[in-house]
């Protein structure tokens, strides 16, 4: 057959019967992770998220004060507020009731009726309406008028119209869906990640109560799991959650509120010794970690006030050069709230705010209620002021540091650190590159390895604790510097400091692999908050991972298999005893990758066909600060509360 009866061939078989037309949900279940990001853990958890922000969006305009979530013994969610109670009277456009026109439509609801909400939250706008149709069946609860009002659904189609089911003395909505196991890949929710995010909503949204139960037995010996997370103060009490591991600078966080143009802005923030900028933005309680305009307005307030008290005072007359905005920040956590009627969001993930009109109205709140603080309070405005001089000469020192590193690599030829063993692989999607504990280990990595695509970095010990170590130590450090040199990127410019040239990322998969055992958590932890303060935006990008080397080797005759888990060794031992004990099963305990050799290593840890990867992701970025503050800080306490707490997952999750 030619080219062309091909194409005619084809032509007369599509037509406009191929063209299909997808009505109501059917495109959400057709096309789900358009809507909610995608079909794993982040769009289970997002479903769980699109219900609560209706009924933070009751909360904020005035009516709510409780949010009740249930995780059931089926992994079925359940979500109660004494809100007004969706509307369940005739809607006149749909002709049926509001509340399945709620259930049913995108894009339907009271947040796009300014006269109901001013403002509300949901980053994509598609509600519950979208959590109805990635599940196998959902029940709307609305408790208003003194009756109570009932109607189910099944993958997103009503079972039966509206109906009063009795009497009610209370007002409010309750909402209870079991999502689709067709469509998720998994169907388990996590409790610390809806935990983080309801302590998260309770810190934005003072004096409401959220209640977050587990009814999942099993998980907990029986018992249940229950958290009821409030805030009396908001951004001030969030701030001293996350700076409860670091040393503070002044007393009390400094709390901003005002309001510009029908754009309401809450800014807490607090100054401590760590020498990392931690800015968190939020637009109508959702995390905007691209930042955006109320962000610049926040930077351009902070350093022109801060700057203009600073010459004023004359603490800058003997520094013998430029302070930049970064060193304004430095040693600074923020928390920046704004509340905007019609947010535009830009960026690829859409948490960058675009709106021109927030930069204007944030730097003049800032402007203000900051030279009132500073004037009020000179003792800490001088230690600010201090804090801001320290920074700038450590950045001068880190600079020098900085260049002198990229120096040398331009001297050198390649640039490369001669223990870098690389791949011949130039397309960094297809290379990957081992961050290997121990020249012993890297020894044997460099053996099993396909050399085509894998590259192998020996790192020496344990590498600098970055969240304690100022910046210019930072490029000092020998292993540092030998892992920026092997990414082939560099960090800082004049004007971001934090500046990652990622277009010259040599590998697409940077992969930690340490020893199976306490010490190898904590070098893969201390990479790990390299990577968090310094490298960022590879996380971002998905291309940070951990190896999972296997902990024992069980053999029993001929018969050989590994084990990663000791539930997994209890398993094999089981299946392969005859009177119950373990006789006649060699075990044996890796305490190391160098007592692996180079085929074992290949075919437990580092063959893409048999090696399990696990790949880093940021679910929370306050949580994920709040977790290495106290990992890596001085405070012993909550960090080992925390190692008790979590010891018995034996993983890490940022």
């Amino acid at each position: 057959m030619t080219a062309e009866e091909k194409r005619d061939l084809a032509n007369s078989q599509y037509n406009a019967s191929n063209i299909q037309v997808l009505e109501g949900l059917e495109a959400v279940r057709k096309r789900p992770a358009m809507y909610i990001g995608d079909v794993n853990v982040r769009g289970l958890h997002h479903l769980v998220y699109e219900v609560v922000d209706n009924s933070i969006d009751e909360a904020m305009g005035g009516y709510c004060d409780r949010i009740e979530i249930v995780i059931h013994k089926d992994n079925s969610i359940s979500v109660l507020d004494n809100g007004r109670g969706i509307p369940t009277g005739l809607h006149e456009k749909e002709n049926r009731s509001a509340l399945e026109v709620v259930m049913t439509v995108l894009h339907a609801g009271g947040k796009f009726d300014k006269g109901s909400y001013k403002v509300s939250g949901g980053l994509h706008g598609v509600g519950v309406s979208c959590v109805n149709a990635l599940s196998t069946h959902l029940k709307a609860t609305v408790y208003r008028e003194g009756k109570e009002f009932v109607q189910e659904y099944s993958c997103g189609k009503p079972l039966a119209d509206v109906h009063v089911v009795g009497e009610s003395k209370i007002n409010g909505t309750k909402i209870t869906f079991k999502p689709d196991d067709s469509i998720f890949i998994t169907t388990h929710y996590d409790y610390d990640i809806l935990a983080s995010r309801m302590r998260e909503l309770a810190f934005l949204n003072r004096g409401i109560t959220i209640i977050l139960t587990d009814e999942r037995e099993e998980l907990y010996d029986g018992g249940i799991k229950s958290e009821n997370f409030f805030s009396e103060n908001g951004l001030p009490d969030f701030i001293a959650y996350l700076d409860e591991n670091r040393d503070k600078l002044i007393p009390n966080p400094i709390a901003i509120e005002g309001e510009r143009n029908e754009v309401p802005v809450e800014i807490a923030m607090q100054y401590n010794t760590s020498f990392a900028e931690n800015l968190h933005s939020y637009v109508n309680n959702i995390s905007t970690h691209e930042g955006g305009t109320h962000l610049a307005g926040f930077r351009r307030g902070l350093t022109r006030t801060l700057k203009s008290y600073a010459e004023k005072s004359g603490m800058l007359a003997k520094l013998k050069f430029d302070i930049s905005g970064d060193d304004f920040r430095e040693g600074l956590t923020a928390i920046i709230s704004v509340k905007v009627p019609e947010p535009q969001f830009e960026g690829q993930t859409k948490t960058k705010l675009g709106n021109n009109e927030v930069m204007g109205v944030v730097d003049q709140i800032v402007s203000e209620h900051l030279a009132y603080y500073l004037e009020e309070n000179p003792k800490e405005a001088k230690t600010i002021v201090n804090k801001v001089i320290l920074a700038a000469t450590a950045r001068h020192a880190a600079r020098k540091a900085r260049e002198l590193v990229q120096r040398k690599s331009v001297l050198s030829g390649s640039g490369l650190p001669g223990k870098l063993s690389d791949c011949s692989e130039r397309d960094p999607a297809k290379a990957e590159i081992y961050l290997v504990e121990g020249d012993s280990a890297g020894g044997t990595a460099k053996q099993g390895r396909d050399r085509r695509f894998q590259a192998i970095l020996p790192l020496r010990g344990k590498i600098l604790n970055v969240e304690k170590a100022m910046p210019h130590k930072i490029f000092e450090s020998e292993e540092i510097k030998n892992i920026f040199t092997a990414l082939g990127v560099t960090i800082g410019t004049e004007e971001d400091s934090k500046a990652l040239n990622i277009d010259k990322l040599r590998y697409h998969k940077i992969i930690i692999m340490t020893d199976a055992d306490i010490d190898g958590s904590h070098i893969a932890t201390l990479i790990l908050t390299f990577f968090f303060r310094y490298m960022n935006d590879l996380i971002e990008k998905g291309y940070i991972y951990i190896a999972t080397p296997p902990l024992y080797l069980l053999r029993k005759g001929s018969k050989e298999l590994y084990a990663w888990s000791e539930d997994e060794r209890e398993r094999i031992t089981k299946e392969w005893s005859v009177d119950g004990t373990e006789r006649g099963i060699h075990i044996q305990r890796y305490k190391g990758l160098g007592e692996m050799n180079a085929e074992q290593l290949w075919i437990t840890t580092m063959a893409p066909e048999t090696r399990t990867l696990r790949q880093v992701t940021i679910e929370n970025g306050l949580e994920a600060d709040h977790v290495f503050s106290m990992l890596m800080g001085d405070e012993v306490a909550p960090r080992r509360e925390f190692i008790e707490a979590n010891a018995k997952y034996a993983k890490i999750d940022v």
